[in-house]
């Protein structure tokens, strides 16, 4: 019986977090004196926010350049960094990196 007992204890518990909720909701929606306003049965879609470019670091676009040529394009990249006026990383222009790594991305 003392089960049943604490059953029903958290099923009143339940029904009070319920009465709670709906109370709040209510003054929520009526603290303006004016009904919400309806939503439509099928929302339109939303255009999609321009993206952003992803800004990269020194240490991010190192990383990256160095587990791709870890993976066998150690040319590839050279060839990359040339393209960009680099002989080494450390003379590419921060401006170039979301570039150098989308290209890398590519191989």
């Amino acid at each position: 019986m003392n089960e049943l007992a604490i059953e029903l204890q958290e099923l009143k518990s339940c029904g009070e977090t319920l009465i709670t909720i709906a109370d709040t909701l209510t003054a929520l929606f009526s603290a303006g004196g004016e009904e919400p306003e309806a939503q439509p049965a099928l929302e339109t879609k939303q255009p999609e926010p321009a993206r952003q470019e992803k800004t990269y670091s020194f240490t991010d676009v190192r990383g990256i350049l160095a587990n791709k040529s870890r993976q066998g394009h150690t040319v590839a990249v050279k060839d990359l960094l040339r393209k960009y006026g680099a002989e080494k990383l450390s003379d590419l222009a921060p401006e170039n990196y979301a570039a150098i790594v989308a290209d890398v991305e590519a191989l």
